[in-house]
Order: structure tokens, then sequence, then C-alpha cells
């Protein structure tokens, strides 16, 4: 393993930790959340992505962001005072199988290259439209089942967190070339405001989609993301061009090994809650008890007692 491809790794997985610890906490702490803690966490999380995305490519820093879930795991699982269950460990095995053929795979490619303000250009107005497509759908007056909201808005966001990772390597890139005074140039500057825009616009978007519950929306989201991030990676930046036949198979079996691992992870089911005895069961079942109702007789009343 080269030393950019470890610290990549290295940076990947402190900000897996981060971002994992984030959402732990915002879980727990629902009801008296500690923003602080929890701004703190993202922010940290944003911190080391943006460092590994300086060593590794978008094809290797993406993907390794499903390790959130993996940690996310046992911490949560600590906290909450239970087990991990045959189902989460499965996923996690899986995940990181998948995770490690694909390193294996392309884990050589390192940012050689930044976008062009053409590619820039072209790479903007694309994700935007993909992104208002699927959002927009998401709430058309058309049937639940049919428009899957949850799982529109997770792709939405999924794209936008790609281009926001594509657009801040090629920064990075610009930066690291030129120093600070890059910034100053108005295509690097409109550059990092778009980033902001479509970080902002990713958070935005997940958190609306996990409304519509956890499970599948954040499976897509950490599908999505690294898949589109991987396609602009091959279609602008040609990180694709050297590598093998055999390694594309490699790594495409280790995508499909990794996307099966963070469904079983993200569609973890719980286990139903059990009645304390069969009568509880029944009493639960039982319906209410309906008033008796009163009849009254049609016959006519009798002579003698209508006398007295």
């Amino acid at each position: 393993m080269s030393v950019l491809l470890a610290a990549t790794v290295l940076l990947s997985l402190l900000s897996a930790v981060a971002y994992a610890l984030a959402a732990v906490v915002q879980e727990r702490l629902a009801a008296a959340p500690k923003w602080w803690m929890i701004v703190a966490l993202n922010g940290g999380g944003a911190l080391l992505h943006v460092g590994a995305l300086a060593y590794g490519s978008l094809a290797v820093v993406q993907p390794l962001g499903a390790l959130t879930l993996v940690v996310a795991l046992p911490v949560g699982a600590a906290v909450a005072g239970r087990r991990v269950r045959g189902r989460e460990w499965r996923g996690a095995v899986a995940t990181v199988a998948g995770l490690v053929a694909l390193l294996t795979a392309v884990g050589a490619a390192a940012p050689t290259r930044a976008l062009d303000d053409l590619q820039v250009v072209l790479l903007v107005p694309a994700a935007g439209a993909l992104i208002v497509a699927l959002a927009g759908r998401a709430y058309r007056a058309v049937p639940g089942p049919a428009r899957l909201p949850g799982l529109r808005l997770a792709a939405a966001g999924g794209i936008a967190f790609a281009a926001s990772s594509a657009l801040t390597q090629t920064v990075l890139l610009r930066v690291g070339a030129d120093g600070l005074a890059a910034l100053e140039r108005p295509a690097v500057a409109g550059t990092t405001l778009t980033i902001v825009a479509l970080s902002a616009a990713g958070l935005l978007l997940s958190q609306a989609a996990y409304r519509y519950g956890l499970g599948g929306p954040l499976a897509t989201l950490t599908i999505v993301n690294p898949v589109a991030a991987a396609g602009i990676g091959i279609g602008l930046l040609g990180l694709g061009t050297g590598l093998t036949s055999n390694a594309v198979i490699a790594a495409a079996g280790g995508a499909v090994l990794a996307a099966i691992g963070v469904v079983l992870l993200a569609t973890a089911e719980r286990a139903p809650a059990r009645p304390t005895c069969r009568r509880a069961l029944r009493c639960g079942r039982r319906r209410p008890r309906r008033r008796p109702v009163i009849r009254r007789s049609r016959r006519p009343a009798n002579r003698a007692a209508s006398i007295r």
C-alpha cells in the first residue's frame, strides 16, 4: 500500500468515525440534543473528508463513506445496551470485503487532474437538473408507493454530495498548484460558493428523505453517492483509463458486494416487542364493549294499569 493510499484510507476512516459518532449522538439525544457536539463532530468529519480528497481520488474516497455504517454499528449497539445481530454482522463483513476489493482494484489512482472551467460549467447544471428532477418528482401528486419520495430525495442528496466532493477536489488541486491566490480568481471563488450550496442541498435533501424512514433512504444515499462520484471521475477526469479489464471486473464485484452490505446494515430489522403474557395480547385485541340496547315493548298497556 502506498503512502498516499494509506493517508487516504486513514483520513476517510477518521471521517467515518466522526460522522458515525455524530449520528449516534443525534439519535440518542433526540429529546435534549447537544447541538454543539453534533456540529463539532459533523464539522470534523467534513474536514477529514476534505483532507482525504487531497490525497485520494473520488473513486477511492467516496466509497469509503460506507464505513460510517460499519463504525456506527458497534457504537450504537453499545450505547443502546444491546448485542449486534447476525444480519448486521453480515452487512458489516460484506461492506468491508467489498471496499477492500474496490481499493485493491482502483487504489493506485491519485488526484492528478482537476476539472477545468468548461467541465465545471457542464457538471453543475447537469447535477442541478438531476437533483431538481428527483426531488421535484418526490412531491408530485401521484400515489405514494409509486413515487417513493424517500428514495428519490436520498438519491438527489447523494448526487449533490458527489458533485460537491468533485468540486472540492478541484479547488484543492488548484490551491495546491497556485497557492491561496487561486481563491481570488472568479472561477475558483464561484466553484467554492457552489460547493457550499451543493453541500447544504445534500444535507437538507437527506434530512427530508429520513422523514419517510431510515433504512431505505440511508442505503440509497450511501450507494448513489459513490456511484455518482465514480461516474464524474470516469466521465470527466478519465480515472478508469489506466485500469485493466480484470481490475474493472474486480472493482465492479467489490462495489456490488459493498452495496449488498450497505443494504443489510441500513435495513436491519428490529426485534418486535413481545407482550408480557398472553392475557396482555388478548386485552390489546379485545374490542370495546357495546352498551346493551333496551328494547321497548310495542304492546298496548293494560287497562287496569291505565285506570290506576
